[in-house]
């Protein structure tokens, strides 16, 4: 908890369902790595490199992954309330019945994502790229369900 990562190659890494709130990874690499069930909540993933990562059910509440690269990672039912997500590269990134209310998604690439029921609620999309992201029964910033 609250440790400082920076920089660090944590390359398939297994740390599911562990306590990492409030920790620092900035720049740091996680690529292939099993977080499923973790917690981060407000932990600083900015500019980390997650591709591939594994992170089906971890809490990530109000982290900051600005700027980070989650090409191809699972995020399914994760809970991304508030988070920062800001000019993330999300490509074919799966976020199947994940709750992002209230995230910032602004300037985000989602193209082949997979939203299939994930919750969007108040969630910023601004400049956000989703051509081919799937958005079936996603529940919309303003509160709609995507039917297609």
């Amino acid at each position: 908890q609250d440790a400082v990562l920076h920089g660090a190659n944590l390359t398939a890494a297994v740390c599911s369902v562990t306590n990492l709130i409030g920790t620092t990874f900035h720049q740091a690499t996680l690529d292939i790595a099993n977080l499923s069930l973790a917690n981060l909540c407000m932990a600083n993933l900015s500019s980390a490199r997650l591709r591939g990562t594994i992170l089906i059910g971890a809490n990530l509440i109000g982290a900051n992954l600005h700027r980070a690269k989650l090409q191809g990672a699972n995020l399914e039912t994760a809970d991304l309330r508030e988070a920062i997500l800001r000019q993330a590269d999300l490509r074919q990134t799966n976020f199947r019945y994940t709750n992002m209310r209230m995230a910032n998604l602004a300037e985000t690439d989602l193209r082949g994502a997979d939203l299939r029921g994930a919750d969007l609620t108040h969630a910023n999309l601004w400049g956000a790229q989703l051509e081919g992201a799937c958005l079936i029964d996603a529940t919309m910033p303003n509160g709609a369900i995507y039917t297609g």
